[in-house]
């Protein structure tokens, strides 16, 4: 399964291609943004994952 952040980076990616192509600053900002939010989220589920697998570890020693 795709991480949470993906789609938010691909449709951050095509508003800037898109802004670019036809000359829109303000379409390319709201796809740097939606990258920005994109990369956010998956660094999030990425630490929400290690977490979890910290919290596993920790469970398994103890046992």
């Amino acid at each position: 399964m795709a991480d949470k952040g993906s789609m938010d980076k691909m449709k951050g990616k095509a508003k800037q291609k898109a802004g670019k192509v036809m000359g829109n600053d303000r379409m390319k900002a709201e796809g740097r943004t939606d990258e920005a939010r994109g990369r956010a989220k998956s660094a999030m589920g990425e630490a929400r994952d290690s977490a979890q697998g910290m919290k596993d570890s920790l469970k398994g020693k103890r046992s």
